[in-house]
């Protein structure tokens, strides 16, 4: 039962009417195929823990774990299938060796999805996402092909993941004029330490009413502040229980995100974290529920210990003062044309001397 008084709240997905909670559990993590996941008996725990909250948005896909991810997830939600906003994705093979088991193209979009629905134990997702842009399939074949399974009653709602701006833009634009699904969320990597959607993605998702589901909150563990005590680099990899030896195996995997740039913006996150008598995943997931639009972090984790951690961030509010701190040690250069359209004097010859005398409602 959850307690309301301290559950999450919930936001429109997109220009949709669907309700979902304030945050999404991720569970990529669901499932030990990977030799470092978490097990059935974990991945329950850490639903358990999310759904307590007022949770009620699962995110998925057709790949993680090797299936195992959305078998699990399957299990969790089926006595309870209809309150949970469902979502899992198509894109990456499921078969090594197959050229057609993924991409974007229709076959792979449809047997993606009955291969989905058989694991999940369900007969019909709330959202499909494509994951990832394969730059080879016709986007009209794409667009009416997840159209189609919206129709046929299988896919409520369509959302896109890791694609550049421009061509979600056209596809939407697309599927408007048609009369198609459009997609009403997009899912990229956005965090403290990676902010370069701001340059275009993010305006985009701001300006179509998408809602956006960032994922690598945590910026692969940087902003946790647990390199800033031991580089990843010089940990032995022998000795220790087998907890340690996957803790170790992530930060080999990790390794690269490892630099001076990001570990500052981990010391600044650490701080604050002191400062606020918190932790600082909690700041830096803080800091993502600041940002302008619709913005539903995902939460991935391992042990559900860091989901109860990554939850407590709902109980955080962060102080202009820090948060002017963190958004300039993470600050990015925007680039051309904003940085252009951004310049004073382009700005007074553009509206002609008059701009502060004309009604800051609209542009960036």
């Amino acid at each position: 039962m959850v307690d309301l008084t301290d559950a999450m709240r919930f936001r429109y997905l997109g220009p949709s009417g669907v309700r979902v909670s304030e945050m999404c559990l991720g569970t990529m993590t669901f499932g030990e195929d990977w030799g470092w996941g978490a097990s059935k008996e974990e991945s329950r725990a850490i639903f358990e823990a999310f759904v307590e909250r007022g949770g009620n948005f699962i995110d998925t896909a057709n790949g993680y774990t090797n299936g195992t991810s959305e078998k699990i997830v399957g299990d969790l939600i089926r006595p309870d299938r209809d309150r949970f906003v469902l979502a899992t994705k198509y894109t990456f093979p499921t078969t090594r060796g197959d050229p057609n088991s993924g991409g974007n193209h229709r076959k792979s979009m449809f047997r993606s999805l009955e291969g989905s629905l058989k694991r999940l134990g369900t007969d019909y997702v709330d959202v499909f996402w494509l994951h990832v842009w394969d730059f080879t399939t016709p986007m009209e074949e794409v667009m009416r092909g997840l159209d189609d399974l919206v129709r046929s009653g299988k896919v409520l709602y369509v959302g896109v993941s890791d694609t550049p701006a421009w061509i979600v833009s056209r596809a939407n634009m697309l599927a408007e004029l048609r009369g198609w699904s459009p997609f009403v969320a997009l899912q990229i990597e956005y965090s403290l330490m990676e902010r370069t959607p701001e340059r275009d993605l993010l305006p985009m998702a701001r300006a179509m009413g998408m809602t956006v589901t960032p994922w690598g909150v945590l910026g692969s563990g940087v902003l946790t502040g647990k390199y800033n005590q031991t580089p990843p680099q010089q940990k032995t990899m022998n000795a220790g229980t087998q907890v340690e030896k996957v803790d170790r195996r992530l930060d080999a995997m990790n390794a690269q995100k490892v630099t001076e740039r990001n570990l500052a913006i981990a010391r600044a996150v650490t701080n604050v974290a002191a400062q606020l008598g918190c932790t600082p995943s909690q700041v830096a997931l803080a800091w993502l529920r600041t940002r302008p639009g619709s913005i539903v972090p995902i939460l991935g984790a391992r042990r559900l210990d860091q989901m109860r951690d990554n939850l407590g961030s709902l109980d955080v509010t962060l102080p202009r003062k820090q948060l002017d701190q963190l958004n300039e040690v993470s600050s990015i250069d925007l680039g051309f044309p904003h940085d252009f359209f951004s310049n004073p004097i382009r700005v007074d010859r553009l509206f002609g001397g008059l701009r502060s005398r004309i009604a800051d409602e609209r542009g960036p």
